[in-house]
């Protein structure tokens, strides 16, 4: 999908639907705030929520007191919901939250991370050159010996999502789809319950950077 059409789409989507009227709404997304800390994350680690789109994510982990908190989508729309709902929440903790309205195959990062944190972007990148120009970034975004955590639909997750396909992945093709430069570390089936009680099969990886 071409960029400007992937943006329109996200854009509708989040004008068009609340927060919990969209399959991946989790209250309290669980597995990313476990991975993160397991990935050895502190108060001033550096971390991004690549595709976070209006997730609760960010809310967690400034609760949580995460110093240095970047969240990036294609939706602006989804990003001004989340940092309404944080500022109405936190207060002036929502001011370290930085946010960034870009495609995360085209962005140029400005700076590297210690955590890249992406549930459920990467898997709606079925062209090939997509997803180059993803890990492209990842390798320029994330410093060495930082950590990666994916979330795809598993194997036997979903074939579709939002009306878009997928590129369903375990943790071997997930990667070698990412390449030599990330290591897996770990690995976990996760299962998500949408706000209408169905059930998708996820897979997180974790992969450390290593040159």
């Amino acid at each position: 999908m071409e960029d400007a059409g992937r943006q329109a789409h996200w854009e509708n989507v989040y004008t068009t639907k609340r927060e919990n009227e969209v399959s991946w709404f989790q209250q309290t997304p669980a597995p990313s705030l476990d991975l993160i800390v397991q990935a050895g994350a502190v108060s001033n680690s550096a971390i991004i929520d690549i595709g976070g789109g209006a997730s609760r994510l960010v809310d967690h982990l400034v609760e949580q007191g995460f110093e240095d908190v970047t969240v990036l989508d294609l939706s602006g729309a989804a990003l001004a919901a989340a940092r309404s709902r944080l500022e109405s929440h936190l207060g002036a903790s929502a001011n370290r939250v930085s946010w960034i309205v870009a495609d995360a195959t085209t962005w140029e990062p400005a700076r590297a991370y210690d955590i890249w944190h992406d549930r459920a972007a990467f898997h709606f990148l079925t062209d090939a050159s997509d997803r180059a120009g993803y890990i492209a970034r990842l390798e320029r975004g994330l410093k060495i010996g930082g950590h990666a955590i994916i979330a795809t639909f598993a194997l036997d997750g979903p074939e579709k999502c939002s009306g878009l396909p997928v590129a369903r992945y375990d943790s071997a093709s997930l990667g070698r789809t990412l390449g030599t430069a990330f290591k897996l570390v770990h690995t976990q089936r996760h299962e998500h319950a949408t706000p209408w009680d169905s059930r998708q099969i996820f897979q997180f990886s974790v992969f450390r950077r290593e040159d």
